[in-house]
């Protein structure tokens, strides 16, 4: 009995499977290669017989997993012409096709299914009827052109070339922005911000206040940062009514509830960071609140806000105190090492909370004068000050590459700047959600340029992640980056003006101008580098392989693109290698497959904890925000792993750090299915953390 009733299209949809036109397409490859036709029906079987090994009605084949194992069967019995017959007639074929469309859209600048799953879903703009009235490249020209405008605001001049050279970037997918730039630009709604930190005060005028202007930053597809630091603690005096506080932890829950209710943008989850300072009376209480309910606080991340005071204090388990914000006095005293064993404990259980360094943070703040940064964006990434946003865009370092294979520099210098220079325009093109938000941001102009593809970028020079080489590299290529970008900017401040607040800024006393208090940020790129078909930001490969789940229920096989060309070129590709890999995700126990390949695809748990923070130590040297990175831990990973990542975290001067151990979360996006136990991804999966908590 056959196993396969259907295969999955081009186009992203269901076909019946229909064995017999296997057989016809070997056997007009065996004519144009002068072979034996009688061989047809032979071949076809062996195609069909492997084919039916790995696949079935849950997971049905796609065209491209049929064509690859004809491939392997003309060519594991020495049929190589009739091989390369077959392979130019799908050439041909997919010549005369034209643009394809997947899930209903067309595909006209050659985007992966995924990319174009991800755009129908969220991006893409619709009628009334809801029917996608955009393709990709309408998408890209609608941005580049409502960015572009601002430039005829500075000068007297045709803003066509800069929309032009935009366009070419965007469409390139050698730079792209964070999801509300790609969602609003030049639509009515407008807001092209992700990051936003709020206020909230110690008053139900400033809690709620709060509340409301969170809400439609969501809606508008923006992400929000809190510190609930100012909350008296629970248990404290309420004056007016004589009663007593119910500390920030209620009122955490009811800002959570609220982002389940209002989805952000009306198309993703949304995000939200709420941080907590390590004297807060009610420490202990935010620390452990996710692990005493694992669906508690399901649409926040949350992080201690760790001072240097605080960390010397663990080393040396000496005793720290306790401060009530409303009175500023001491209420008590807890062990310091006391407070970090269930700060470590409760991440190594639920993956919260992680650590903000909040002293480094402010050592870097380059705007002091304005004020004091007390919290982050819902990754962490973007230290922000109070109702300030900030705009992202990550640059793809697999298109950084010449076609001599060789790792292009001229090419990321233009990138850069032409990307500096989109990102301060958004900042004037913006329409933002509330006038005190818009005079802050517009008074330190923060833009924020990261990089996504990092660990395709190591695999195509040929160096593995969790070597010195990689940590030299990116040393060298997060300083290019920030040295182009600061320049980009100083000279934008020659022609536009410096940000309002330069004078009181760091940069004053080094520059004459500069046209933005912060250039580079490392962001997470959740659903960008899904469009941009790369690896999420400075993330190592979760896994070579492993089995996705899409729209209607059904599964597809996924294997790294570049392993895939490697084991095709060394000739140890085929399907049941690949299902083997999809079953393990790393290569490292698979006999197959040889040492200097293991040595490359390295996954996120072939790569030592201490390894992790090093490449984000890196990174973070040249960054004036901060890095987004996430040290995944295998699930037999101790507690004493955790203390050990967030002690070397802020040794080594992060601004920040994030565990997730996997299997800790009774949700997470890369899963081992079963009974099958191969490893299955959700739609959303982008190749960064594994838990539901990751976003933009």
């Amino acid at each position: 009995m056959i196993r396969i009733t259907h295969i999955r299209k081009r186009n992203g949809a269901l076909a019946v499977f229909e064995p017999e036109k296997i057989t016809l397409s070997i056997e007009r490859a065996l004519k144009d290669a002068k072979a034996d036709l009688k061989l047809g029906k032979k071949l076809g079987k062996n195609v069909i017989d492997i084919l039916e090994k790995h696949f079935s009605k849950e997971l049905p084949p796609t065209f491209k997993d049929i064509r690859d194992v004809i491939d392997e069967v003309l060519r594991k019995r020495k049929f190589v012409t009739t091989a390369e017959a077959y392979a130019k007639h799908k050439q041909e074929e997919k010549k005369m096709i034209g643009f394809s469309t997947y899930h209903g859209v067309r595909d006209d600048i050659g985007l992966t299914p995924n990319a174009l799953t991800v755009l129908a879903n969220r991006y893409l703009l619709r009628n009334d009827e809801g029917t996608i009235i955009e393709t990709p490249a309408r998408l890209f020209h609608r941005v580049a052109k409502a960015v572009a405008q601002v430039d005829g605001t500075y000068k007297k001049v045709s803003v066509i070339k800069t929309e032009e050279d935009f366009y070419n970037m965007l469409s390139k997918l050698e730079f792209l922005p964070n999801t509300p730039t790609l969602m609003n630009a030049g639509t009515p709604l407008g807001q092209l911000s992700a990051c936003f930190v709020l206020p909230v005060e110690d008053s139900l005028h400033g809690i709620f206040g709060t509340l409301e202007k969170m809400a439609i930053i969501h809606q508008s597809g923006g992400g929000t940062g809190f510190t609930f630091s100012k909350l008296r603690p629970k248990g404290d005096l309420v004056k007016s009514t004589k009663g007593v506080a119910s500390g920030p932890i209620s009122f955490m829950s009811i800002y959570d509830t609220t982002t389940r209710v209002i989805k952000q943008g009306g198309k993703r989850r949304g995000a939200n960071m709420a941080v907590l300072n390590c004297d807060h009376p009610d420490i202990l209480e935010f620390v452990k609140c996710k692990t005493t309910d694992k669906n508690f606080m399901t649409n926040f991340n949350i992080s201690v806000a760790a001072t240097d005071a605080f960390m010397d204090s663990i080393l040396k388990k000496k005793e720290f105190s306790l401060v009530n914000p409303r009175t500023g006095k001491e209420t008590g005293k807890l062990n310091a090492a006391e407070i970090f064993d269930n700060i470590a404990q409760s991440a190594w259980e639920s993956g919260d909370p992680g650590m903000i360094f909040i002293d480094e943070i402010n050592r870097q703040n380059p705007t002091p004068q304005a004020g004091k940064i007390e919290s982050t964006n819902p990754c962490g990434e973007q230290p922000l000050l109070a109702n300030e946003s900030c705009n992202l865009g990550s640059l793809n370092l697999k298109k950084m590459f010449g076609k001599n294979k060789k790792f292009d520099w001229e090419k990321l210098k233009k990138t850069v700047r032409l990307a500096i220079h989109f990102l301060d325009n958004v900042i004037d093109a913006n329409k933002y959600p509330f006038p005190e938000i818009e005079q802050i941001t517009k008074a330190n102009r923060k833009i924020g340029l990261g990089v996504m593809g990092f660990a395709e970028t190591l695999i195509k020079l040929g160096t593995p992640y969790n070597s010195d080489k990689a940590i030299e590299f990116a040393d060298k290529l997060m300083k290019f980056i920030k040295t182009e970008a600061h320049k980009k900017s100083q000279e934008l401040g020659a022609e536009r003006g410096n940000f309002p607040n330069f004078e009181k800024s760091i940069h004053s006393k080094k520059y004459k101008t500069m046209r933005n208090s912060t250039v580079t940020t490392i962001a997470p790129t959740g659903t960008i580098s899904i469009i941009a078909g790369a690896n999420a930001g400075i993330e190592p490969l979760f896994a070579v392989a492993y089995i996705k789940e899409v729209l209607d229920g059904q599964r597809l096989l996924e294997v790294s693109p570049l392993f895939e060309d490697i084991a095709k070129q060394r000739g140890f590709y085929n399907k049941s290698l690949m299902m083997k890999v999809a079953k393990q995700g790393s290569i490292q126990n698979i006999k197959e497959i040889p040492k200097d390949v293991k040595k490359l695809f390295v996954t996120s748990f072939d790569i030592s904890p201490e390894f992790h923070v090093k490449i984000q130590v890196a990174f973070q040297k040249h960054t004036d925000n901060a890095v987004s990175k996430t040290v995944n831990l295998p699930f037999k990973a101790t507690v004493e792993d955790v203390k050990k990542v967030y002690l070397l975290a802020h040794k080594l001067k992060c601004k920040g750090i994030t565990v997730y151990r996997t299997g800790s979360k009774p949700q997470q996006v890369l899963y081992f299915a079963k009974p099958e136990e191969i490893l299955t991804a959700q739609e959303e999966y982008s190749g960064r953390c594994i838990s539901t908590k990751c976003t933009d």
